[in-house]
């Protein structure tokens, strides 16, 4: 498989969601192919542990509530100031708060918030940004089997993963239809993960079950 021109050494990778999980195991994977990396996440502890595991590459961190369009901003700024191009954004950050079609409407405001909204915020303030630069680019938002397949049990996260579905077809449509273009759409459908967001009990399930 040929890979992505964006994949290419000395180019700088965003991961959200990235100090752990599937967003730290992509971090390794571009840090091996030469790749310079800005790790975004919740827990400045948390990315201070993934800092130290990617001693050989050139890593920034940056502590960033993916719900929040102002702090995604900040995310985006902090990157270009510390690399000054991003060939990779991987909308990663997610949360499964086990609601169903009428219960636990608190989690359902979270879960819409980080996993659809956070996409959103991540597509809204990167991709202009992404074209303008006129060299080849990436933005791969991580789904989920769950939302193309939507079995019961917990609707609300269904809701969030089809939601980034459909955002990253849009998204690439887009994306295509523009001369020249240089910026791709791509969603991430991975298998059963085990990672600290499966782990902590039977409600969440795993990102992509």
């Amino acid at each position: 498989m040929t890979q992505h021109p964006a994949l290419a050494v000395g180019r700088a990778a965003v991961i959200t969601g990235g100090a752990s999980g599937i967003g730290f195991a992509a971090a390794k994977r571009f840090a091996a192919l030469g790749m310079k990396i800005c790790l975004a996440d919740l827990s400045e502890e948390a990315l201070d542990r993934a800092r130290k595991q990617l001693a050989d590459a050139t890593v920034v961190t940056v502590p960033t509530d993916v719900s929040r369009l102002e702090e995604v901003q900040r995310l985006k700024d902090r990157a270009y100031d510390a690399f000054g191009e991003v060939a990779v954004l991987m909308n990663n950050a997610g949360v499964s708060a086990g609601s169903g079609p009428f219960d636990h409407y608190g989690g359902w405001q979270r879960v819409l918030s980080v996993n659809l909204w956070g996409v959103i915020n991540g597509v809204h303030t990167f991709t202009q940004a992404m074209i303008s630069q006129g060299t080849p680019a990436a933005i791969i938002n991580t789904g989920s089997k769950q939302g193309i397949t939507c079995p019961p049990g917990n609707t609300a996260y269904n809701v969030t993963k089809a939601g980034v579905k459909v955002l990253t077809e849009g998204l690439a449509h887009a994306l295509r239809n523009i001369e020249g273009y240089q910026v791709t759409a791509h969603l991430l459908v991975p298998g059963s993960t085990f990672t600290g967001m499966t782990a902590r009990g039977r409600t969440e399930k795993p990102p992509g079950s």
